[in-house]
């Protein structure tokens, strides 16, 4: 059994200055953003290093090894075979999504998304000309496909995927994704999948890439990034990728500035992720399998009332706080009573009524302090 990732203590994490650490006054625990507490793998430190040392500190080089990086990592973690020349490089996963909807939209199109869903896709498709078109999970959190069915069947102009599913956790089937991808190719409804998520597959589940299922790649694209896997959301860089000649002439109309808009430590930091620190990605996921177990444990005995359903992928808790009170309320009073910071429920959507998102990408001790004061919050 491989030994679980180190965390710094609380003082020590409170150095750093991400948004993370500088939202919050120093006697909150935040568990808010998708930002993990662990430090970087070795190679990708490594890799900074010797380009900070040689003062590379320059524009990214797009054709630097990217898409080959990218390939070889997705082939050997989950079957999808790549081809390097089909990855287009972009500042992250969020400018990807937008970038693409200006392509495929006009303005006042239609764009469907499953609510609850992370936030920023209620702010893309604004951003990209569009209006939204929600279609929420079912309540046990799956993809709702007669729901879609009939949304499709509407003729929006596309449609916006997020795999795995952010703050859910739920990793979509292949018979799920199968059967999404036959809707969107009887409406002909381009997908745009984001599968940022991707890396953090827990054990007793598997990530199934969009673009490997039949048709797929005729009607789809995927946008993917090292940032979630490695904690890397502040270097910029991401990848979106295309499967055929159609949807290659999607991303051939995207601006050709955006090539220079990605990190060049970006960059640097994901080839050496994917390259690289595939084992520390192992012993990333094996720590994370037990902050999952452990949340559930300490959930169980200290706030039964809250339910939830262990997430599939990410370190992202969803609860069920609605017996504590509706709304956001859950969220003001763990930041007022015990000084745990968490994401509000209704950011994802008015399905997120009542619950909170947990981020147990930390250590024990933390993870165990910050329950322990939500428990005399609650009891309190």
């Amino acid at each position: 059994m491989s030994a679980e990732l180190a965390v710094e203590p609380l003082s020590e994490l409170r150095k750093r200055r991400s948004a993370k650490w500088r939202t919050y006054p120093a006697d909150v625990i935040p568990l808010t953003v998708a930002e993990m507490d662990f430090p970087l793998a070795p190679p990708i430190q490594d890799a900074l290093r010797t380009a900070v040392d040689a003062s590379d500190s320059g524009y990214a080089a797009g054709g630097s090894g990217y898409g080959e990086a990218l390939a070889a990592f997705a082939e050997h973690r989950w079957g999808w075979r790549i081809e390097p020349s089909a990855v287009t490089t972009v500042p992250d996963v969020g400018v990807g999504v937008v970038q693409l909807l200006r392509v495929l939209i006009r303005p006042g199109d239609a764009v469907v998304i499953n609510p609850p869903i992370y936030p920023p896709f209620f702010d893309w498709v604004p951003e990209a000309g569009g209006r939204l078109l929600e279609v929420p999970l079912t309540a046990d959190f799956r993809l709702d496909l007669r729901r879609l069915e009939a949304a499709f069947a509407t003729h929006p102009t596309a449609y916006v995927l997020c795999s795995p599913h952010n703050p859910v956790g739920r990793v979509h089937t292949p018979d799920e994704l199968a059967a999404l991808v036959r809707l969107a190719r009887i409406y002909r409804v381009p997908i745009v999948g984001d599968e940022i998520h991707a890396p953090l597959v827990l054990p007793g589940a598997t990530f199934t890439p969009l673009l490997t299922l039949p048709g797929a790649a005729e009607i789809a694209v995927s946008v993917v990034s090292a940032s979630k896997g490695w904690n890397l959301a502040g270097l910029k860089c991401a990848a979106v990728v295309t499967g055929s000649p159609a949807m290659a002439a999607v991303t051939d109309r995207l601006p050709h500035d955006l090539r220079w808009r990605s990190g060049h430590f970006g960059l640097i930091a994901s080839i050496a992720a994917f390259t690289d620190a595939a084992p520390w990605l192992d012993e990333l996921l094996h720590t994370l399998d037990a902050r999952r177990q452990q949340l559930g444990d300490l959930l169980s005995e200290r706030m039964p009332m809250i339910r939830w359903e262990p997430p599939q992928a990410t370190y992202l808790a969803w609860l069920n706080c609605a017996k504590l009170g509706p709304d956001d309320e859950p969220r003001t009073m763990f930041l007022d009573r015990s000084r745990v910071a968490l994401e509000p429920g209704l950011r994802f959507g008015a399905a997120g009524a009542g619950y909170v998102r947990l981020n147990f990408g930390t250590s024990a001790e933390i993870l165990e302090e910050a329950v322990a004061r939500m428990a005399t919050a609650v009891s309190g």
